[in-house]
């Protein structure tokens, strides 16, 4: 698992969601361009033939981030 996907899947176990996926750049306006998260979406869609589909970690790590985002916890809220 690369570190990105590490440190996220850490900061989830944690309870840090979602505070730390917006720092990541999982944002409620979706994936911050050149951000962690971005990168993550590229890898994902690169091992998927061109598309990032359901029920993975991206999807579920934007989900997440764009909620904590409603409360006021992601960056791009601040």
């Amino acid at each position: 698992m690369d570190p990105v996907t590490k440190a996220a899947v850490g900061a989830v176990a944690e309870g840090k969601t979602p505070g730390a996926l917006g720092a990541l750049g999982f944002t409620s306006g979706g994936i911050e361009a050149g951000s962690p998260a971005a990168k993550m979406m590229s890898a994902s869609a690169n091992a998927n033939g061109g598309g990032v589909g359901p029920g993975g970690l991206v999807p579920a790590f934007q989900s997440a981030g764009a909620a904590g985002a409603l409360k006021g916890t992601n960056r791009s809220c601040q």
